[in-house]
C-alpha cells in the first residue's frame, strides 16, 4: 500500500461515515476538514511516520480496516496507558519503601548525632591540651632550629678552636677560613649589642675577642718560625706567607714585631753572606767554592771597594725585589689589612702613620742592609787609608759617589746605605786632599829652579798626570751635567792650583823674558791637559787670560829688542814729546840724535839690524814651546816697531819740509853758501822697506 491509496482510501472512508451520520457537523465542517485534508503535504515528516507506522503494523486497506482503525488507534493508546498506570504503581510502592527507609536512617543520623556532640563535649579538653602540647612543640622546634642556627653562627667548635690556637696545627687554608669566620662572628656580635641580647652580645664579644688574640698570636708565632728559614732567593716563596703576613696586619702592633724580627733575621743572613763573599767561608752559610772571595782576589783598593760595593747593590736589589713580591705584590692588602686594624684598635690612631708600602719597603731593606753597610764602611775605610795614591782615592770617591747616586733611586735618600756612602765618599775626598797637599809639600826647595831650557818642571809634568787621571775618572762620574764645572772646581784647586802657584814663584826668580817664557810654557802645559774635557772650560778660559797677560808682556819685551837693536829708540824718544807744530818741528835738527853724523850712524844701525831682525827676535822666544805663540807676539812686536818707525818718518819728513822752503827764501841772493843735508837723505829708509824686511 502506498500513501497515495490510503489517503484515498481514508477520504472515501470519511464520505462514508458521513453518509451513516447524520448528526455530524455541517458541510462548512466538512469544508473545513476537506481542506486541511488537501492541504496536507505528503512530504510531511510526521505523516511519514505514521505511514511508516501503518505499513510496519501490516494493516490491511480495507473499508472494515478503514472503520476500525480510529478505534483501534484508540485502545491501543488505553492500553498503553494503563500499561504505564501500573508501572507507576510500582514506583509509588518503591518510593513509600524509600521513604521509609530515609526515616529510619534520619532517626539513625539523629542519634549519631547526639552521641558526636556528647563524644565533643568529652573529648574537647583533651583536644584543646593536644593543640596547646602541639603548639609547644612546634615552638621548641622553632627555639630549638634558632638555637642551632645561632650556635653554628656564633660558636666555634672545639676542631676549629683547636686549629686557630693550637700550635701542633700547620697554618693552612682551613685556619684562614676558620678566622675569617670568627672574625665575622666578632663583627656580628655588634649587631647583638644593639639588640635586647645585650649581655649575650657582650659574652660572645669578649670570648671571640681572646679566641681571634689566640689566633694572632698563633699566626705571630708561626710566621716568625717561617721567616728563619725563609729563602728569600727562591723565586717561589711560600705564599701562606703573603697571605699571613697580609692577615697579621689587621694587628699593627703584631705585624710590626714580626717586621722587626724580620729585620734583625735578614740583617743577620746578609752581614754574614756579605763576609762569606770578603773571606769565602761563613758560620752560617755553606762553603760554596765557585765563588771567589773578594779578600784573596781583589788586591787592588780601587777593585776591592768596587767589589764590595757592587756586591752590596747586587744583595740590595734582590733583597727589594724579594720583598716586594713577599709584602707589595697583592697590592694594597696589606695597608688595607693596617687601616682596618688601626679601626679596631683605636688607641693605635694618634701614634700609627698611614702605612706607605713603598715607604715601608725601603725602610725594611735598609734595616736589613744596617750590618752589611757597617762592615762596608769598615773594609772601606780602610782601603782609603791603605794607600797615599790622590788618583786612587779620588777614584775610589767616585766609585763611591756613583753607588750613592744608585743607592737614591733604589732606596731613597734618607737610607743609612746612602749615609754610609756619603760619608765614605767625603773620607775618600779627605784622604785625597791630604795626599795631595803631601805631594805639594814634597816639592824639593832645590827642584824649585826652572831648568835653562825653560821647560815645564817635572812635579807639574807628574801633577798633570795625575791631573789626567782625575778628569778621565770625574768624566765618568754621575755628575749633572749643568753642575760638573763647577764640582770639579775644587778638583782643580787641590791638583792643579798649588802646582802652578809653585811655578809662578819660580818664574819671579827670572829675568825677562825668562819670566813670561816659563810661566807660559807651564800654563800651556795646564791648558793642553784640560783641553781634553768639556767640563773644564772656565777654567781654561781663566789660563788663556794669564797667558795673554804674559804675552803682551812678551810682546813689550820684543818691541823693545826692536827699538833698542834698531838704533830708533834714541830718535823715537827724541821726537815723542813734540808736537806737529812748526816751532816744534823746527827744533828736530838741533837734538843730538838728529845731527848729521849721528842720524847717519842710526841709519846704519837700522841697515845692519833689518837683514837678521827677525832671526834675532824669535831667538828671544826660542825657549817658548809654542812657536806659533813666539811667531804671533814677535809679529806683533814687529807691527809695532813699523808704527814707530812711520811716526819717525813722518816728523823727519815734515821737518824737512818745513825746513827746506824756510832755507830757500833765506838763501835768495846768498851765494857760494853751502847748505845742510835734508834729514831724510841722512836717514833714507821708508815705512814701506820696514814692513817688507819684517814681515
Amino acid at each position: 500500500m502506498d500513501g497515495q491509496s490510503f489517503g484515498a482510501a481514508g477520504l472515501s472512508g470519511d464520505f462514508e461515515e458521513g453518509n451513516y451520520s447524520s448528526s455530524l457537523p455541517k458541510s462548512s465542517a466538512i469544508s473545513h476538514k476537506l481542506a486541511s485534508i488537501l492541504s496536507t503535504s505528503f512530504a510531511s515528516t510526521e505523516l511519514r511516520d505514521v505511514l511508516r507506522s501503518l505499513d510496519e503494523k501490516g494493516i490491511q486497506n480495507t473499508p472494515e480496516t478503514r472503520r476500525r482503525l480510529r478505534l483501534d488507534a484508540q485502545k491501543e493508546v488505553i492500553d498503553r496507558n494503563g500499561d504505564i498506570i501500573q508501572d507507576f504503581g510500582h514506583v509509588a510502592e518503591q518510593l513509600q519503601r524509600i521513604g521509609s527507609t530515609i526515616t529510619s536512617l534520619n532517626r539513625c543520623c539523629e542519634d549519631m548525632r547526639q552521641h558526636v556532640a556528647a563524644a565533643q563535649r568529652e573529648t574537647g579538653p583533651v583536644l584543646e591540651e593536644a593543640t596547646n602540647l602541639l603548639r609547644q612543640k612546634q615552638e621548641a622546634e622553632t627555639k630549638k632550629q634558632l638555637l642551632e642556627a645561632f650556635k653554628q653562627h656564633f660558636i666555634i667548635s672545639d676542631d676549629d678552636l683547636e686549629v686557630l690556637t693550637s700550635t701542633a696545627v700547620v697554618v693552612d687554608d682551613k685556619f684562614f677560613a676558620t678566622l675569617a669566620r670568627l672574625k665575622k662572628i666578632h663583627a656580628d656580635c655588634q649587631i647583638l649589642l644593639g639588640s635586647e641580647s645585650q649581655q649575650l652580645g657582650l659574652e660572645l664579644m669578649d670570648k671571640s675577642s681572646k679566641q681571634l688574640n689566640a689566633a694572632f698570636q698563633k699566626l705571630y708565632r708561626w710566621i716568625q718560625k717561617e721567616f728563619k728559614t725563609l729563602n728569600l732567593e727562591n723565586p717561589q716563596i711560600n705564599a701562606s706567607i703573603r697571605r699571613s703576613l697580609r692577615v697579621l696586619a689587621e694587628r699593627p702592633t703584631l705585624f710590626q714585631s714580626c717586621l722587626d724580627f724580620f729585620a734583625e733575621s735578614r740583617e743577620r743572613n746578609l752581614s754574614d753572606s756579605f763576609y762569606a763573599a770578603l773571606t769565602g767561608s761563613s758560620s752560617y752559610l755553606p762553603e760554596d767554592s765557585t765563588t771567589k772571595p773578594i779578600d784573596y782576589y781583589a788586591h787592588e783598593p780601587l777593585r776591592f771597594v768596587g767589589d764590595m760595593l757592587a756586591w752590596t747593590h747586587s744583595a740590595t736589589v734582590s733583597e727589594r725585589e724579594a720583598l716586594e713580591v713577599l709584602f707589595i705584590s697583592e697590592g694594597d692588602e696589606i695597608a688595607k689589612g693596617i687601616r682596618a686594624g688601626i679601626e679596631s684598635e683605636p688607641w693605635l690612631q694618634e701614634t700609627t702613620e698611614a702605612f706607605d708600602g713603598r715607604k715601608s719597603l725601603e725602610q725594611l731593606v735598609n734595616r736589613d742592609l744596617a750590618g752589611v753597610a757597617r762592615a762596608l764602611r769598615q773594609r772601606v775605610e780602610q782601603a782609603i787609608q791603605s794607600d797615599d795614591d790622590p788618583v786612587l782615592a779620588y777614584k775610589i770617591a767616585n766609585l763611591i759617589d756613583f753607588y750613592r747616586v744608585t743607592f737614591v733611586r733604589l732606596l731613597g735618600s734618607e737610607s743609612s746605605v746612602v749615609g754610609t756612602l756619603a760619608t765614605l765618599r767625603e773620607s775618600a775626598l779627605r784622604q785625597y786632599r791630604k795626599t795631595m797637599q803631601e805631594f805639594v809639600n814634597a816639592v824639593p826647595a832645590q827642584t824649585r829652579r826652572a831648568s835653562l831650557d825653560l821647560s815645564i818642571p817635572e812635579f807639574l809634568s807628574e801633577a798633570l798626570l795625575r791631573l789626567r787621571e782625575l778628569m778621565k775618572s770625574y768624566d765618568s762620574s754621575l755628575s749633572p751635567t749643568e753642575s760638573r764645572e763647577e764640582e770639579f772646581q775644587p778638583i782643580l784647586a787641590d791638583s792643579l792650583d798649588p802646582f802652578l802657584e809653585i811655578c809662578a814663584s819660580m818664574a819671579e826668580n827670572l829675568d825677562e823674558p825668562s819670566t813670561g817664557i816659563y810661566s807660559i810654557n807651564c800654563l800651556i802645559a795646564a791648558k793642553l791637559t784640560l783641553q781634553a774635557y768639556e767640563f773644564t772650560s772656565d777654567r781654561i778660559s781663566e789660563i788663556d787670560d794669564t797667558i795673554d797677560e804674559y804675552a803682551s808682556n812678551l810682546v813689550d819685551y820684543q818691541h823693545a829688542f826692536f827699538l833698542h837693536t834698531s838704533g830708533l829708540h834714541p830718535l823715537l824718544v827724541a821726537l815723542a814729546s813734540l808736537s806737529d807744530s812748526g816751532e816744534d818741528l823746527r827744533k828736530i835738527p838741533n837734538y843730538e840724535p838728529f845731527q848729521p853724523q849721528a842720524l847717519a850712524d842710526a841709519s846704519q844701525i837700522l841697515d845692519d839690524f833689518l837683514p837678521s831682525a827677525l832671526m834675532d827676535a824669535m831667538e828671544n822666544l826660542k825657549r817658548l814651546k809654542s812657536s806659533k805663540m813666539a811667531e804671533e807676539i814677535t809679529a806683533e812686536a814687529a807691527n809695532r816697531f813699523c808704527e814707530d818707525f812711520q811716526f819717525v818718518e813722518g816728523k823727519l819728513a815734515a821737518a824737512d819740509e818745513l825746513l827746506e822752503g824756510e832755507v830757500a827764501d833765506e838763501m835768495d841772493g846768498v851765494e857760494g853758501e853751502e847748505k845742510k843735508p835734508p834729514l831724510r837723505a841722512l836717514f833714507p829708509r821708508t815705512s814701506g822697506e820696514i814692513k817688507v824686511l819684517l814681515s
